[in-house]
């Protein structure tokens, strides 16, 4: 525990000369600290005191005032951020032929009314906004020896994601139970450390499939309400969480489980991130019903590995990234819900790396996806550029190339995607 306190009083008398918001500006005010602090490279790859930062329940607080008296500490103000996201996408599957007169008149093509401004993204399409978030985070309470923090995430209408993670340290470990839902984030949601994709929100780069073989098998995506109980010390931490696919939960049986650990050391000057994850139990209804009943025969069954680290090589700032991830194929009396094939596992293996190319500016990234999933194999190499225009605000280009038996028969999205984002929160 001194190693962890000494390296947060390295970084607070970093920060003060850091003038530039964090990407989550909520926790940017409570700390008074600038994104890279929390992460490294660029946003939203977590550093070690990023790691440890979560780890304490997003409660450490700078020179922020405080609101103190018996049992009571909070920020003196609400802190909030906003996250924008805007996007263009393309793929280069079939287009739509779009007719000219209403769709009651058609005789050719694809009938569309007119007015209709949907497009596919084999057309090119926009998403402006792609992501629009309100955030309320920060310390809840701090009383010495249980810390309670939150991280509450909204779109432009709805409640998207909520942790209440709620620390106290026994000797040299801390022990938590986070309480929390997601509507796409996966049970990782809860608790991770990883910046391979295990959560979506904390991804190494924006084609997520391409990039981490736990979302190409689906274990790493969809909706997740539940309770993930975590201990960690600094060597790494192990989270148990028992949750349901439903968002939000109400009045729900947790019926799936995950158990994901993760190791934390540093191996000659690289900070490294290295798990393993087992999820199992069983899912709702799959018949697609809005009723949220369970039924025996309906399971979830996915395990995988991952790992990252981030050093220097040759002078550039690096990371690289390793993940592999595979669904066991269903039976005939029993469905998995991330793979109802009957006769193929669905699996993947990814590689990947990125390096800083000019320091907290310019970074190059490359990829290879090895697929398979319904027998047929599904590959991708991608190539990706992010630059920072702010320490809260990055432009990123990737580009991923598909192959494989898959794409022996046509597919609605082609073979290639090219995506251009732009992020930002203040």
């Amino acid at each position: 525990m001194k190693k962890v306190a000494l390296s947060l009083a390295t970084v607070l008398a970093a920060a003060t000369f850091a003038q530039e918001a964090s990407a989550v500006p909520a926790f940017a005010r409570q700390t008074g600290m600038a994104c890279n602090a929390c992460h490294t490279q660029h946003f939203p790859i977590l550093s070690g005191f990023g790691r440890a930062f979560k780890a304490d329940g997003f409660t450490m607080m700078g020179s922020q005032e405080k609101i103190e008296g018996e049992h009571l500490s909070i920020p003196a103000v609400l802190n909030t951020g906003i996250l924008l996201k805007a996007q263009y996408r393309k793929t280069n599957g079939a287009k739509k032929v779009y007719d000219k007169v209403n769709a009651a008149n058609a005789s050719v093509g694809v009938a569309q009314d007119l007015g209709t401004t949907t497009v596919t993204n084999n057309e090119g399409a926009w998403m402006v906004p792609d992501e629009f978030g309100l955030f309320f985070a920060g310390r809840l309470a701090d009383t010495g020896t249980l810390k309670v923090g939150t991280m509450i995430e909204h779109n432009m209408d709805d409640l998207v994601g909520f942790r209440i993670p709620v620390v106290t340290d026994v000797g040299a470990v801390k022990l938590s139970v986070i309480p929390f839902l997601t509507d796409a984030l996966s049970p990782f949601y809860g608790y991770t450390e990883s910046s391979t994709g295990l959560n979506r929100a904390i991804r190494w780069n924006e084609h997520h499939a391409d990039i981490s073989a736990h979302r190409f098998v689906g274990m790493a995506t969809g909706a997740a309400s539940g309770l993930a109980f975590v201990a960690k010390t600094d060597m790494g931490y192990i989270n148990y969480s028992r949750w349901t696919d439903n968002f939000p939960m109400a009045q729900q049986s947790l019926s799936s489980n995950l158990i994901h650990v993760g190791l934390t050391p540093n191996v000659a000057g690289f900070d490294m991130v290295l798990t393993a994850e087992f999820v199992s139990g069983k899912r709702k209804d799959a018949d697609g019903a809005t009723t949220f009943s369970f039924v025996d025969g309906y399971a979830t069954k996915s395990s995988g590995f991952s790992a990252q680290a981030t050093g220097d090589v040759a002078g550039f700032e690096s990371s690289f990234y390793a993940t592999y991830a595979v669904a066991p194929k269903s039976s005939a009396s029993e469905t998995n819900g991330y793979n109802t094939s009957l006769t193929d596992d669905k699996s993947a293996m990814t590689v990947g790396a990125d390096v800083s190319v000019i320091p907290h500016m310019l970074h190059l990234a490359a990829a290879y996806r090895n697929g398979k999933a319904s027998g047929k194999t599904d590959n991708s190499v991608t190539l990706a550029a992010t630059y920072d225009l702010a320490q809260n605000m990055a432009l990123q280009v990737t580009h991923s190339a598909r192959s494989g038996t898959k794409y022996n028969t046509a597919q609605a999205d082609g073979t290639q995607q090219t995506s251009i984002l732009l992020e930002t929160a203040w």
